[in-house]
């Protein structure tokens, strides 16, 4: 009896984090897919059935192409800077060097400040009169609308995220370089490479998988950055912050228009999830091969 029980029992310790999933991922998974076919302007208590009309409205919409534009500008913007920056801070800092744990704890100071917190202070030092145009203005370099010249705002909060996530990241590679072979780096000095050619032959081969993490992460974060826009910019100025997370919630909570919220919640599902399977294909399918 003993053992016809114990092979249930690895199953009862998943039972407590698949009632997790269900409950607040599948739910609301199938919940917006089904709210996405409604129209809830008329009536929001009593919605009314129609179809894939909401996705046409979506797909006609020259707003929705203007948040999904935004929302790609910031994914490229971002995305490389959060793969590249922190791997090199990690190599840097993965050398025995006086004072190396005060560096580690100020690089990663950012990520344990509230973005909210962080979002604020960047908010003053890019104001109008704030300390950034101050010391522009010793150089008699004119003032810069940092959140306020359409062509400027956007890549103004992306520097926010690049500056928060650089020491998450920075963490995730020197776990992995933990688990690199210190004799391959030896095998490279004795046959003369420099420092350069040894991390190319070494680190990054044994680092893509890690690579391929970091992109994978960095980019649905991009995608579904929020809390940046919502307290800098709230979209604007003419919609030039707007990402695709934040025409959500403003069309869900500011309009009540559920139906359009929910079917951009869709495609934007369909766009990580197309972005996850190209990670998968160029970084992480060799690993799950026989």
């Amino acid at each position: 009896m003993y053992k016809y029980y114990k092979k249930y029992v690895p199953y009862l310790f998943l039972l407590p984090a698949a009632v997790i999933l269900i409950l607040f991922f599948f739910v609301p998974f199938f919940e917006t897919i089904v709210l996405s076919f409604f129209d809830y302007n008329s009536n929001i208590y009593q919605p009314a059935f129609v179809s894939i009309d909401n996705y046409i409205t979506l797909l006609k919409s020259p707003v929705f192409y203007k948040v999904m534009l935004n929302t790609f500008i910031y994914l490229i913007g971002a995305v490389p800077f959060l793969v590249v920056f922190p791997l090199i801070i990690a190599i840097m800092i993965n050398q025995k060097i006086k004072g190396i744990t005060l560096y580690k704890i100020l690089i990663y100071l950012p990520v344990i400040v509230s973005i909210v917190v962080a979002a604020i202070a960047f908010k003053w030092l890019y104001a109008q009169q704030g300390i950034l145009n101050y010391v522009m203005g010793l150089f008699h370099i004119n003032p810069i609308g940092w959140l306020t010249d359409p062509n400027v705002a956007l890549y103004s909060v992306i520097l926010v995220t690049v500056w928060k996530g650089i020491g998450y990241y920075m963490m995730i590679y020197l776990s992995a370089l933990m688990g690199v072979p210190k004799d391959l780096y030896e095998a490279c000095e004795v046959d003369g490479a420099n420092p350069v050619t040894k991390h190319l032959t070494v680190t990054l081969p044994h680092l893509m998988p890690t690579i391929g993490l970091v992109t994978m992460i960095s980019s649905i974060s991009a995608m579904k950055v929020f809390v940046e826009i919502y307290v800098m910019t709230k979209g604007g100025p003419l919609d030039a912050s707007k990402t695709i997370v934040y025409y959500i919630y403003e069309r869900a909570f500011e309009n009540l228009d559920l139906g359009i919220a929910s079917a951009a919640s869709v495609i934007l599902l369909i766009v990580v999830l197309v972005l996850s399977i190209l990670n998968f294909t160029m970084f992480e399918h060799k690993q799950y091969q026989l």
